[in-house]
């Protein structure tokens, strides 16, 4: 195992994240570290910070579907976890905080300064860690702690005379004075692994829960002698340090996390119409976070939600509950209320000047030039659609080359698919493309040609031609339709 110091700190350090917990309040089938926040598992948060701090080694003790999580990390590390060894222990039974760290123990070399995280604290930011770290400087031991005006079942700070740090006591376990301090024990902490191994070993359970307490080990390091250091946040940054539990507080870190994307975005000049209605989210099944580019004058009404890597240019105004994930979109565009722009991997591209929606569909692979017009209810799929070409009502685009300045009209459609293979459809540029047609792809509507309204074409057309395909309209006088038997 590689020894070297890393970039961050004077030691080599090992990150230990906690993540064997079930989560039965969250009454859920999966593992509580799996519940997802902003779109992706509350344990990828966890070890994308920890990556952030470049550690030479993170270790994660699973327990409680401990496949799945083990899976669901190795499947993330690549991009999480960039050229770094990620390591796992089995926490069976779960009995405590301390008897998970004990199962690390094997995997921890002495010389490395150990911080231990928990994979259902998602929000704790990189600079705070470091703040706990460079107190630790792998001499003692160092704390995360807040001061809260409601310290409800959490673990008080104990100081001495001297306000230095003594114990930390659980709320089952404290007294009724003990309950009246305000100051709390986040978890998280950090110390030399080589003085983490000896006081893991001392821990007990004569306490209320029967269980190993980490936090037994401030303690343990005050009796030894060893330093113990508070890193203490105020309680507005209580977001930091907040642990899920249960359905309702995932819901309220949820929109912490939000209004932190709101404030960002609108410090750097985006104009969110409400912040409060509005979700930048990771793409479905992605490791890593959404991330929303914002030029100039940007504007985005209310319900957005982003996800994925959304690039909004200079001047683009996104209108009421649009759904845009991995996609582009040009200077001075529209995107209309109510329309879904979904890449997924192959992306969309929007050009400029264009005007997209209300209900419009952009599927992957649609590429848009610029002063292009997709109305209601059209869908666009793997085609593109070159300067200044409109389809304005009801249609489908899928496998399509389209040139400038076509009109697609209403109830036209590309028949794409012929049970086996997908076909693609070209239109030349200037042509026109009446109401209510199919195009049966493979076939090319040559340039300036024009296509009735009604049309069924499976045939090549020439340039400056028109295609028309319709039966000859029969009139049946004095028809009467068939009445219901009585």
């Amino acid at each position: 195992m590689a020894t070297a110091p890393s970039s961050d700190f004077s030691s080599p350090l090992s990150v230990v994240v906690l993540a064997a917990g079930k989560g039965t309040r969250m009454h859920s089938r999966h593992s509580k570290v799996l519940q997802k926040l902003a779109g992706r598992p509350l344990l990828f948060h966890v070890l994308e910070t920890a990556a952030a701090l470049h550690p030479e080694q993170v270790i994660a003790i699973t327990g409680h579907e401990a496949a799945q999580v083990q899976g669901r990390v190795q499947e993330a590390a690549p991009t999480l976890l960039p050229a770094m060894p990620v390591h796992f222990a089995l926490q069976e039974p779960q009995n405590g905080t301390g008897h998970a760290v004990q199962q690390a123990v094997p995997l921890l070399p002495d010389e490395h300064t150990v911080l231990v995280l928990f994979g259902d604290v998602p929000l704790v930011q990189a600079d705070t860690l470091r703040q706990v770290l460079h107190a630790c400087h792998n001499q003692c031991l160092s704390l995360l702690t807040i001061h809260l005006d409601d310290p409800f079942g959490y673990g008080r700070i104990v100081r001495d005379g001297q306000g230095q740090v003594e114990a930390i006591v659980e709320q089952k376990d404290a007294s009724e004075a003990q309950r009246q301090i305000r100051e709390i024990n986040s978890g998280i902490m950090a110390m030399p692994a080589r003085l983490l191994k000896p006081w893991l070993q001392r821990l007990d359970n004569h306490n209320a829960q029967g269980e190993l307490y980490l936090t037994d080990l401030i303690a343990l390091a005050r009796a030894d002698g060893v330093a113990v250091q508070a890193h203490c946040l105020n309680a507005s940054e209580e977001w930091q340090v907040a642990g899920i539990n249960t359905p309702t507080q995932l819901a309220a870190l949820e929109r912490q996390y939000q209004h932190l994307q709101a404030q960002r975005l609108m410090q750097a000049g985006v104009r969110l119409a409400d912040p409060a209605r509005f979700d930048l989210r990771s793409a479905p099944q992605a490791a890593q976070a959404g991330q929303l580019q914002c030029g100039k004058d940007v504007e985005i009404d209310v319900g957005c939600i982003f996800s994925g890597t959304v690039e909004l240019a200079d001047g683009v105004r996104i209108g009421a509950y649009c759904h845009i994930s991995n996609a582009r979109i040009g200077a001075d565009s529209v995107i209309h209320p109510y329309s879904h722009i979904d890449g997924e991997k192959a992306g969309v591209t929007v050009g400029e000047d264009a005007l997209i929606g209300p209900f419009a569909r952009l599927r992957p692979g649609a590429q848009l030039g610029n002063a292009v017009h997709i109305g209601n209810f059209v869908e666009v799929k793997n085609s593109q659609m070159a300067d200044g070409s409109k389809a304005n009502h009801l249609a489908y685009l899928g496998d399509a080359s389209v040139g400038e300045r076509v009109n697609y009209g209403a109830g036209s459609i590309t028949a794409n698919y012929d049970g086996a293979n997908k076909h693609r459809t070209v239109i030349e540029a200037d042509a026109h493309i009446g109401s209510n047609c199919v195009l049966v792809a493979p076939v090319t509507i040559g340039a300036g040609g024009t296509v009735g309204a009604g049309s069924t074409v499976s045939r090549d057309t020439a340039p400056q031609s028109l295609t028309v395909t319709r039966a000859k309209a029969i009139s049946v006088a004095h028809w009467q339709r068939p009445a219901k038997k009585p």
